[in-house]
């Protein structure tokens, strides 16, 4: 009897639509590897849960992405309904959401880091910050570069905006540079991608069009550079406790060296996303990558 994968997708981020673009190939991938695959859109919570009741999975596949899918609580609702399932934990997928805790995690694991400081988006149209031009501001818990700006001056700071004036935000050194990013897959790095765009920097537009973002694998740096992002991000992976996949991206110039930007503890699985990629490099496929993700699900036992 083949195992039953319910594969949760949708959700209620602000990336939604990355996770609707995936779950077709993710679903795909698994039935390919003779799973019972149901697909399950996040809409409603009561609705889920009455889904896991009627249709009691073994492995629930979390294709969500951003707030409520990576960062904590769909890990804490399955760790309490003992439904095992893939990629971090709770504590990890919490850590791993908040852009300044990472940051301070890492820099204290031996890990550089931009210098940066949390605010909310209304001290910040208040009072400014204390970071020199130019520096970037981002939302602290999101995700595919949602919500990112590159100020260089004082002109573009009146230029950014938020809906919500209580959203915590990070603001931090702006590093040039070329922009690198490592899988990490159960604990182990093998290759730097380097992205190249002709977008103003690797956002959402350039995440997610096809034709905007060369993938250079591997990425063309020094060997020690390479051997350095490899390191960190399994460090950052640890440090974390994540487990399963995950991936780490950085910024790289001869003067600052690799520069740590956040983890991603739930990383895209489109056709142009990244860890497909370099899973593909080290010899394993979508589908194997895939089937490796739900034979390794685990939840937190009582």
């Amino acid at each position: 009897m083949s195992k039953k994968v319910l594969l949760l997708y949708g959700g209620f981020s602000a990336e939604r639509e990355v996770s609707l673009s995936s779950k077709d190939d993710i679903a795909a991938a698994l039935e390919s590897k003779n799973y019972t695959v149901i697909q399950h859109d996040l809409t409603d919570i009561w609705q889920f849960l009455e889904v896991l009741k009627t249709e009691k999975p073994d492995v629930v596949y979390n294709g969500l992405y951003g707030n409520w899918g990576e960062d904590g609580e769909i890990q804490g609702l399955l760790d309490l309904l003992q439904i095992p399932y893939t990629h971090s934990g709770l504590k990890a997928s919490a850590l791993g959401m908040d852009k300044y805790l990472t940051k301070l995690l890492a820099a204290a694991a031996g890990v550089k880091v931009a210098a940066g400081e949390k605010k909310t988006a209304a001290e910040y149209f208040q009072n400014g910050t204390t970071v020199p031009y130019p520096y970037v501001i981002k939302p602290l818990c999101d995700g595919s570069s949602v919500g990112v700006f590159i100020i260089h001056d004082a002109s573009e700071a009146q230029k950014v905006s938020y809906d919500n004036p209580d959203m915590p935000v990070l603001i931090e050194q702006y590093i040039a540079g070329q922009e690198l990013t490592v899988m990490c897959l159960d604990g182990h790095s093998y290759v730097v991608t380097e992205l190249k765009t002709d977008c103003n920097f690797y956002d959402y537009t350039a995440k997610y069009t096809t034709g905007q973002t060369r993938h250079i694998l591997p990425a063309e740096i020094p060997e020690e550079i390479a051997r350095v992002c490899k390191e960190n991000t399994e460090t950052v992976y640890k440090t974390l406790g994540c487990r399963s996949v995950a991936r780490c991206d950085f910024r790289y110039n001869p003067q600052d060296g690799a520069v740590l930007l956040e983890i991603n503890t739930n990383p895209g699985m489109t056709a142009l996303s990244l860890v497909p990629e370099q899973a593909k490099y080290i010899g394993l496929s979508y589908a194997d990558l895939c089937d490796k993700l739900v034979k390794s699900a685990s939840c937190r036992k009582r």
